[in-house]
Order: C-alpha cells, then structure tokens, then sequence
C-alpha cells in the first residue's frame, strides 16, 4: 500500500507544490517518519523525487539524511543487508547524486563533497568489501574537484580530508588504501597544509594499528600520498615552517621507515631503493631525520643476509652486499654535505661494525677512512670532537676483521688525534680509552701488553701536565680524578692478565695520588675522594677474598 499508494500520492503533492521551504520539510518529514525498510524498498521513488524539486532546495541535505538512516539501518544488522542488494541501493544513489550534483549548478563545492562522504559512509557500511564501489567514489569526487580551478573553501576541505579518512578507519589498514588508484588524485587537490595533515593521519594510522607495508610497489604509492612530508612542495619554503611541527613530522616519517619491512632480501632491497629515492629529494633540513633510520633498515638486512646466507636473484652474497654498502656510502655523504658531520661520521662507524661482522675488510677501512676525513675536515667544535674520538675508538675496539696493516694504521691515527685534543683532560681520557684497542677481551682479539702500557704511561704524563697547569693557574694542585681514573685502567689489565702492569705500578700510582692529594693545601684528608676510596676498598675487598686474584694483590700495599 505505501509502495503503491501512499508514497506516489505524497510525493507528487511534494513535488507539484512549487514551494521551496515546503518541498524541503515535507521530504524531511517523508525520509523520518517511515521506516528504513519502506525506503529501501521504494529508493527509485525518493530519488526521482529529490532530482525533481525546485532547484533552490538544498537536495543535498534530504539526500544526506536519506543515506544516514540507511546507513544507520545496513549497520543495526547483518541480515538486513542482502536487501541493500537485491534494491542494487548503492547504483541508484550513485546515480542520483551524480544528477543533483549536475543539474544545480550553483551547488557550492563544499555540498558536493558532503553528498560523497555521506555515499562513501553508505558504500563503506553497505559493501566493505566492494574497493571498487570506494574507488568509484573517490573517482566522482576527482571529477568535480578537476571542475573547479582551486580548492580554498576551508569546509570542503574538511569534507575532502573526512572522505579520505573514512577507509583508513573503516579498513584499519593503510594497504587496503593503497590499491584504491583514486585516493592519490583526490589528494592532489589538498593545499600543502591541509595534504601535511592527512599525511600525518595516514602514518598515524600505519602506526596505530602496527601496518607493516611489505612491497616496493605499495611503498612507492604510500610516499607519493605523503610527499608533503618528503619534499618541499611547490612554493612552500621550509624555513617558513613552525620548527617543532617540522620536527614532528620528520621524526613521524622516520618512523614510518621502520614500518617498511620484508622478509624477502630481494624485496626489502627494492624497498630500500624506492625509499632512498623519495628521500634524497628532501633537502638538507629533512635528511638528518630521515637517513639514519634508512642507513639503520638498509644495515638489519645487511645482518639479514650474513645471517642467512642466502642470495638475491642469483647472486652471490658478498655481491649483495657490496652493493648495499655502496648506497649506504652514497646516502650518508649526502648528509656529509649539508654538513651534518657528527650524524655522519656515528654512522659511518655503525657500517664499518655491519661490514666488519661481514668480514668485508676493505669495506670496514674505507667507512673508517671516511669517519675519519670528517674527523679531520668538518668536526670542529671541541666537544664534539671528544664525542667523536670516544665513539672512533669504541668502534675499533669492537670490531675484529682487519688484518694488522690496517689496524696499525687506524689505530695509529686514533690514538694520534686523542693526543692532540685542546683541553688535557680530554687528551687524557681519550689515550687511556685508546689502551683498549691494544688488548682486546675475547680468545682471538689483540693483546698488546706493551702498548697498553705506553698508552697508560702517556695518559698519566698528561694528567701530570693538567695538574700542574692547574697549580700554576689556581695556587692549588686541584682534583686528582684523573690519576684516578688510569689507576683503574691500570687495576682492570692487571686482573685481565697484562704481564706488563705489575703490583708495584699500582703501588706507585696510589702513592702519587696520595702525595697529590695532600699536597692540595686545602684539603689534609687523604681518602677525601670518593672515587680513589672506592678504588682502595675494592682492592682491600680482593686481597681479602683471597684465591688466584687474592695473591695477585698480596704485595700491594695501602
């Protein structure tokens, strides 16, 4: 009876009353008051209706309010959507809209685009599970966005960002996203800030629900949907931007890179490939955030294929990974040049350690070389340098693939530059650090008693020269925390077996400290410094333990 009857009747008394303001609330009235299942099975009528009304009523709002209760109707259960089908309700909206959208031509931008979120929410509810149905939308939306020459309504620009949003909430999944092929033009037609923003929602979104994105063709189509992130885009200037929103949204990049992940050696190549592109083209205030978890994701499948070892596409391993080691060389200098030297050279050293575990020997030296260079030409500031010398000789020390030439010479230099630090103390510091790369603790590394000792005697012949810099400027021989220091250096290769450090230099150098720490006129305790009391307790701890270590001690005297 409704289909047949009531509806027509009504309908054609909406429509034949000319009345803007009543056809308007009489198709509010119609569209509330009778059931969901009513307008699904009469949908054909309501839409003709609505693309017959005077052109001054707002079609988009009755339409809008149409879908919602659909949409609210398809999501109260599961079984009521075979109807949605059978009426085919999304091709007649579709339909319908496209009309509306075409005939009132002063419909503003901004109505356009809620009458395709409101389908997009139908569609997303009704059929999840058709992309191309989503797509389709997307694609009208591209249309009628190509129609207008710029969008700068602030609202249809929030309308324009909730229609992307909606599959990213809907599906909780950035790579259902990334097969819909118009989802990138829409967002062609963002300005610069708003496209940043949807950028950070996708990434928020990859994240939020732990996406991993496994090939090199998805990677390629998630970064040409944030490149807003990436590059400048045209016009815009990064020194225009607020410093901790551009912070934020590199650091959201970098960790989106760790979100790139395959198991595949090959494909995770072609990702770091794909990645590497897009990022070198970010200029020198991007890549210091965006290299280094490139260097970090490109150095684990380093690890990947030593572990492995297995091949890419034929290959044999050590290929592999020499090419690998080429972009890693290519993608840090970049950031040498900006110059970035501090991050560079840290991550120089972390290749060097990847190709050393590689046993790749001469790619090892040449990373080290570079650490170096920029050691020497770029690395300035004082503080960074003793940052610098400590990270260089940690490296070393750790690192076990060079043959004794190449050794020699890089710890040569090493332990040159630590010398040749401005302050004394640091110059001190830095060649007692560089005893290690002489006596290393493992069954196959170096054991240089000599050199160690040398080093150690050096850096004592420092700390005696700081002192007495510190006498002669202040009237007073200062703290002994360096003398300190090396008598622990001294105690750690004496228990480690050195046959050069014997009792009787340790002696010697508690002796020193004492004769030091009394000599400092404002200070008659002997044992005032907690570190050197520290020390003692712990050798008077030894020699009472008794043991194989015990007897070591038994001759030094406190």
């Amino acid at each position: 009876m409704y289909k047949e009857t009531v509806l027509p009747r009504v309908l054609e008394q909406v429509v034949n009353c000319k009345d803007k303001l009543a056809q308007y609330y009489l198709m509010e009235c119609i569209i509330q008051v009778f059931p969901d299942e009513y307008h699904l099975q009469t949908l054909e009528a309501l839409l003709a209706a609505c693309t017959q009304l005077m052109p001054t009523v707002d079609t988009k709002i009755v339409l809008t309010q149409l879908m919602d209760r659909l949409s609210n109707y398809a999501a109260s259960s599961p079984d009521v959507l075979h109807e949605f089908l059978q009426v085919e309700a999304f091709a007649k909206l579709s339909n319908a809209i496209g009309k509306v959208i075409d005939t009132q031509l002063e419909m503003p931008i901004v109505g356009a685009m809620t009458l395709f979120v409101s389908l997009l929410t139908f569609t997303l509810r009704v059929h999840p599970d058709r992309l191309d149905y989503v797509d389709q939308v997307l694609g009208a939306c591209v249309v009628k966005l190509s129609s207008v020459p710029k969008l700068e309504d602030s609202r249809a620009m929030k309308q324009v960002v909730a229609l992307l949003s909606a599959p990213l909430e809907k599906y909780s999944d950035i790579v259902t996203a990334l097969t819909l092929s118009n989802y990138p033009r829409v967002m062609d037609h963002l300005d610069d800030g708003t496209n940043k923003v949807m950028a950070m929602l996708i990434i928020q979104s990859i994240m939020k629900n732990d996406t991993c994105i496994s090939t090199a063709d998805k990677v390629e189509v998630l970064f040409e949907l944030i490149k807003g992130l990436i590059k400048d885009l045209d016009g815009t200037n990064v020194e225009e931007l607020d410093e901790e929103d551009f912070q934020e949204e590199q650091n959201s990049v970098a960790r989106l890179i760790h979100m790139l992940d395959n198991e595949e050696p090959e494909e995770m190549l072609k990702i770091i490939y794909v990645v590497r592109k897009h990022l070198m083209t970010g200029g020198p205030q991007r890549l210091p955030f965006t290299v280094p978890p490139l260097v970090f994701s490109a150095v684990r499948l380093v690890r990947q294929l030593e572990a492995q070892g297995g091949n890419i596409a034929g290959e044999d391993v050590p290929a592999t990974l020499r090419k690998i080691f080429q972009i890693l060389n290519q993608t840090i200098e970049a950031l040498s040049s900006i110059p970035c030297p501090e991050l560079a050279l840290r991550l120089y050293l972390q290749c060097a350690e990847a190709a050393s575990d590689c046993d790749l020997e001469p790619v090892a030296y040449e990373f080290f070389t570079q650490a170096f260079i920029l050691y020497e030409e770029e690395i300035a500031d004082s503080k960074a340098q003793v940052t610098a010398i400590h990270l260089i000789v940690g490296t070393l020390q750790r690192i076990n693939v060079f043959g004794v030439e190449n050794r020699d010479t890089l710890t040569h230099k090493a332990t040159g530059y630590s010398a040749r630090l401005l302050k004394k103390p640091d110059q001190c510091r830095a060649v007692y650090a560089c005893s290690h790369l002489f006596w290393v603790d493992d069954p196959e590394g170096i054991k240089d008693g000599e050199r160690v000792l040398l080093c150690l005697r050096r850096a004592l012949r420092i700390a005696n020269a700081a002192q007495q810099m510190v006498n002669a400027t202040r009237g007073s021989s200062g703290p002994v925390t360096l003398f300190v220091e090396i008598l622990n250096k001294y105690i750690y290769f004496f228990e480690k077996g050195n046959p050069h450090i014997t009792p009787s230099d340790i002696q010697s150098l508690i002796e020193l400290i004492n004769t030091e720490m009394l000599s400092d006129n404002g200070n008659t305790t002997i044992h005032s410094d907690p570190f050197f009391s520290s020390t003692l307790r712990y050798i008077r701890f030894q020699k009472q333990k008794g043991g194989v270590m015990g007897e070591k001690y038994d001759s030094i005297k406190l």
